[in-house]
């Protein structure tokens, strides 16, 4: 079996790495792609020695831009390439415009598509990835979940069983393979630091950075928590720039940019952890570290129910009130099922086992006599399907397809 592993950010080749590895293991001809829509030759080098991940096979070069321009660059170069490769099946990973424009070029070619950590959601559609996650969910052939939140997610959007699949998180495979070699080296002596002595930033998304109304404040807060504990922030010279000129508190030390291993040493002897990174989330929660979340909403609400993780939000106020309590009394450690460092090893069980040849494609639906979609129920009324979970908690949705005639409900919500 032929798979090609499409990584283009650096948070897709820590997601990757543990799916390739077993597929490699089980004797399958893995390719590696790389979009290059994240790439700093600065990094690169250190990045993939840290992971021990080989270098790709194809280079992409796609660069920055809009998201129009990106995406559409991703798939130019994408296109060629997997006419080449003829492959079986091809593993896009997150929610990253890379994700979203191999998997429209994959699900036009005839491939079959998979889609590691498929069914997050934030609810908030002014976020981009949460557009890329669900158009790319929406024409993968295999749906690997990493909790079962993301299950219900998937089964509340009408997804067939057979194509949904909780794996549990990749992410947690590379964590748990590298943690001993991270807290082993000399991270925290190189740059001063003691165990539990500093809080840890990072901030990196658009909507938090690129905008002085919204960054101001947010820097603003982080003085105030610099107060109670000291903070290191690593950034890259040009971001380091940038945040100085949006008003950098003195008390905030800003550190370079860090590779892997470093920044999951400085990450697992952290006092505290503030973030915009929905992957930290994640990786505090392993680590049993206190996150709070500088943003309204997250795709990963199983970090804050099962895990270290708060939703802190963007009012000052309300991040250093959640900063003193959280320095007072932090959160116990708990951790996810089926985050156990395996999930790389059942993703590929799956491909591997699994028939290719004659499988319903993502928008086949079963017999009207059978079940539709886990959890789900369908069946006609006067030429009406209803088709959707017929108990949820917290998702009583149904869609309505006219079989005769079409029409548009009352009130229509966003697609998610």
């Amino acid at each position: 079996m032929r798979v090609v592993c499409v990584a283009g950010a650096r948070p897709n080749f820590m997601k990757v790495k543990p799916v390739m590895d077993a597929l490699e293991t089980g004797g399958c001809d893995v390719i590696l792609v790389h979009t290059g829509q994240h790439y700093d030759p600065e990094l690169s080098d250190v990045f993939f020695a840290d992971l021990g991940i080989r270098r790709p096979d194809h280079f992409l070069g796609a660069g920055s831009g809009s998201h129009a321009t990106q995406t559409c660059r991703v798939m130019t170069a994408f296109e060629p390439l997997l006419r080449q490769l003829r492959p079986d099946i091809v593993i896009v990973t997150g929610d990253v415009n890379s994700t979203l424009a191999c998997a429209l070029v994959t699900a036009k070619s005839g491939a079959l598509l998979a889609h590691v950590e498929a069914g997050l959601r934030s609810r908030d559609w002014s976020m981009p990835e949460e557009v890329n996650r669900v158009v790319t969910d929406r024409v993968s052939d295999f749906l690997f979940a990493p909790s079962p939140d993301a299950v219900a997610n998937l089964c509340a959007e009408g997804y067939r069983s057979d194509q949904i699949h909780l794996a549990g998180n990749v992410m947690v495979d590379t964590l748990l393979a590298n943690l001993s070699r991270a807290t082993s080296g000399d991270t925290l002596i190189r740059l001063g630091l003691t165990p539990g002595s500093y809080g840890l930033v990072t901030l990196h998304r658009p909507a938090n950075v690129d905008d002085p109304a919204v960054l101001r404040p947010l820097l603003a807060a982080l003085g105030e928590v610099a107060r109670l504990c000291p903070l290191i922030l690593p950034a890259h010279p040009r971001a380091a720039g940038a945040l100085r000129e949006g008003g950098l508190p003195a008390d905030v030390r800003l550190i370079p940019p860090t590779g892997y291993l470093d920044f999951l040493a400085l990450q697992a002897a952290a006092r505290l952890v503030l973030t915009d990174s929905g992957g930290v989330q994640e990786e505090t929660t392993v680590l049993g570290v206190p996150c709070l979340t500088l943003r309204e909403s997250t795709e990963r609400p199983i970090t804050i129910t099962e895990g270290t993780n708060r939703l802190a939000g963007l009012d000052p106020a309300a991040i250093v009130a959640a900063a003193r309590e959280v320095l007072a009394a932090p959160p116990a450690p708990r951790v996810p099922a089926l985050w156990d460092g395996k999930a790389g090893q059942r993703i590929a069980a799956v491909l591997m086992t699994g028939p290719l040849t004659g499988r319903p494609r993502p928008t086949a639906v079963a017999s009207p006599d059978g079940p539709l979609v886990a959890a789900g129920a369908a069946r006609m009324i006067e030429g009406v399907m209803l088709i959707g979970p017929v108990e949820d908690k917290r998702h009583i949705f149904y869609v309505v397809v006219c079989i005769k005639i079409g029409f548009a409900p009352r009130s229509v919500k966003r697609p998610v």
